[in-house]
């Protein structure tokens, strides 16, 4: 699969990011997004944006494994409760899958109720309530580099929707940090965090972190076909021009 056949797309909306910077960016962060989530999608077998990657990543730590969480709780409830927020989603049922996420979240503070807290994050991003997604997401606490870095990116793209770039900015640190030298995650991230600086037009910062992928994660770049020395020059050139 071409994980960048929207390459040309995605330079596209960079480029018109620089005319109108908020609403580009969105889109920018939104199809970047599509775009690096290739190797998920091989994984997952879908074409779908990468919050689908989020969510079948939770399906193996969470559906899969919630009831192995779930059998560590003192209390049934806790079971039943994420239980049957698990099952409306399974049968496409969000609103009430929310609902029942964020009423687990709220009563139970520990690995059951941090859980709820991303699954309902993600439906929330799905529905385009970006400011509800963040809200539930800042009382995710990231225990797990993979899980805990993909939240954090998706609070990242929740900010950018929400146009708080510069809190986007520390949250794609924030998941470069928990990824925790993540081959793939790591560059996923810094991919992201260039991009929004790009919009901004702090082009120099953008080509530094370009080189940083460019010389510590080659294999990232050549497996995504990603022509990470093309957007060094592009951003270095933009950088010169001002």
């Amino acid at each position: 699969m071409q994980l960048v056949k929207n390459y040309e797309k995605i330079e596209n909306e960079i480029t018109m990011a620089e005319k109108q910077k908020q609403q580009a960016t969105r889109t920018t962060i939104d199809e970047l997004n599509e775009t690096l989530s290739g190797v998920e999608r091989r994984v997952e077998g879908n074409k779908k944006m990468i919050v689908w990657v989020v969510v079948a990543i939770l399906v193996v730590f969470g559906i899969a494994g919630g009831f192995f969480y779930g059998s560590k709780m003192s209390k049934e409830d806790a079971k039943e409760a994420i239980g049957v927020a698990d099952i409306a989603r399974m049968n496409g049922q969000d609103s009430v899958a929310v609902a029942e996420y964020l009423k687990v979240s709220e009563e139970y503070g520990n690995t059951v109720g941090n859980r709820a807290a991303l699954e309902a994050a993600v439906i929330l991003y799905q529905q385009g309530k970006y400011a509800e997604a963040a809200k539930s997401l800042e009382d995710y606490s990231a225990e797990e580099n993979l899980v805990g870095a993909m939240a954090k990116s998706l609070l990242g793209d929740c900010n950018v929707n929400l146009k708080k770039y510069d809190e986007a900015l520390k949250n794609y640190d924030a998941a470069i940090s928990v990824a925790d030298g993540n081959k793939m995650l790591v560059p996923y991230c810094m991919m992201k965090k260039a991009t929004v600086l790009s919009s901004q037009k702090k082009h120099s910062e953008a080509a530094a972190i370009y080189d940083e992928i460019n010389k510590k994660y080659p294999q990232f770049a050549g497996m995504n076909q990603i022509d990470v020395e093309r957007l060094i020059e592009r951003e270095n050139f933009r950088a010169n021009s001002k």
